[in-house]
């Protein structure tokens, strides 16, 4: 129903996805006649937050309450509750040691991982705003922290560090029960995922290659080729699947084109021009249905969906 888009310019915009479908359905002659009453009404931004004072890394909804959690490069994690219209503040915020790259709440809502530049993952309760880190300090990463997912069912959570490894936690003891050393070939890990079943992790790195990790057998099951077929990237960016899980999707680096895959036999589908004028730097499937938003370094978050068709 929701999405939300964080800034370098320091500030976080929600938007209605309802309201985003039918104005794209609006005729431009109709819509150029709707009063300043309408147009407010109708528009997809339904709120701005203003509390940050540095570029908006990171943002998670909370699993069923109307509270968005954002982590910035302020060194601060903030809470906004979003279903009052008037509120443009946090109703708190937790000062870190550290710029923000990562925050993801546990499925219950009680608790949220927060992953900065500095290797160790803290925990936080978030009735009473205590910090947990792991016992062993053996366990950590040896470098900042990329990537931060709960496991669906809450039993794991995965991190991904530009260290090159991705690392398996026990859910509540907070303990490293995997690590997956050079896991793209030494390269920065950039982003990973769960699939629904939590049997599965879809990993990308800043070699161009997408995987698909068994987490039972502790092996990496697939492999999605062809997306950047000049070697490396320069930047971060992530990959995930669709609502259904049949595909995997990627941004390519220098065509800005989004790849996709069948995320069972890795068969690549046709390439889907984003439109960006610049490196996408991040992409977020809808969970429920056939839409997805992409963020660019060109100021712009660009939403999408396929239109039901009708014979």
């Amino acid at each position: 129903q929701l999405i939300a888009t964080g800034s370098q310019d320091a500030s976080i915009k929600i938007l209605d996805v309802e309201r985003m479908l039918s104005k794209s359905a609006t005729p431009a002659d109709i819509m150029a006649l709707e009063t300043p009453q309408q147009q407010m009404e109708n528009h997809p931004v339904i709120r701005t937050l203003y509390d940050h004072n540095g570029e908006v890394t990171c943002l998670d909804f909370h699993p069923f309450e109307s509270i968005l959690v954002s982590g910035s490069d302020d060194y601060s994690i903030r809470f906004f509750e979003y279903s009052k219209p008037s509120v443009k503040k946090a109703f708190k915020s937790i000062q870190e040691a550290s710029e923000l790259t990562q925050v993801s709440f546990h499925p219950s809502g009680d608790y949220l991982l927060a992953g900065t530049r500095h290797p160790t993952i803290r925990l936080y309760d978030v009735n009473t705003f205590q910090c947990f880190v792991g016992s062993n300090p053996q366990d950590q990463h040896s470098g900042g922290i990329t990537g931060l997912k709960w496991s669906p069912n809450a039993n794991t959570f995965a991190s991904c560090s530009i260290d090159g490894s991705i690392k398996i936690w026990d859910g509540v003891s907070h303990k490293c029960i995997n690590t997956f050393h050079k896991a793209h070939d030494g390269k920065e890990v950039c982003s990973v995922v769960y699939s629904r079943n939590s049997k599965y992790l879809l990993s990308c790195g800043k070699d161009s290659l997408v995987k698909l990790w068994e987490l039972t057998t502790n092996r990496c099951l697939i492999v999605f080729t062809g997306a950047g077929v000049t070697g490396g990237m320069d930047h971060r960016t992530v990959a995930c699947f669709n609502h259904t899980e049949d595909y995997v999707l990627f941004p390519d680096e220098k065509t800005t084109s989004l790849c996709c895959w069948d995320s069972r036999n890795a068969e690549r589908q046709r390439l889907l021009s984003l439109g960006h004028n610049g490196v996408v730097r991040y992409l977020a499937h809808s969970p429920t249905g056939p839409a997805f938003v992409s963020c660019s370094d060109d100021f712009r978050a660009r939403f999408w969906y396929r239109k039901a068709t009708t014979d």
